[in-house]
């Protein structure tokens, strides 16, 4: 009877372990697209992740082939869906461009990350 109690135990704190996991924001997807080659220069890079983000505590940055930041710094939470975040762009000529984000979930877990995506000619 008591093995049979340690295996409940023990498969109970693994589901738990996997439950804490999955409580932290990852990109579900982005616009443009994780490594995509892009015809039409986008006016921003939006970021939809997969739980609501503090927008105080979280941030988007775009970065050219340089290293300069050249987005518009004004990243914020989108008004209506509280897991989006956007940030403007200024007029982009064809190269790569590099996608630095970080951001805190609604129960305070850190994630961050980084991708590219190339405007073509």
């Amino acid at each position: 009877m008591n093995w049979c109690r340690n295996i409940c135990l023990m498969l109970l704190l693994s589901v738990a372990a996997v439950a804490r996991v999955c409580a932290h924001a990852f990109v579900d997807h982005a616009e443009p697209a994780v490594g995509s080659k892009v015809k039409q220069i986008p006016r921003e890079v939006r970021l939809w992740f997969t739980e609501p983000v503090k927008p105080v505590l979280s941030s988007i940055k775009v970065f050219d082939s340089k290293g300069r930041q050249i987005d518009k710094k004004d990243a914020h939470r989108d008004a209506k869906n509280k897991a989006l975040l956007r940030v403007s762009l200024p007029w982009l000529t064809p190269g790569t461009y590099r996608v630095v984000w970080r951001v805190v979930s609604t129960d305070t877990h850190v994630t961050d990350g980084d991708f590219t995506f190339r405007v073509i000619p």
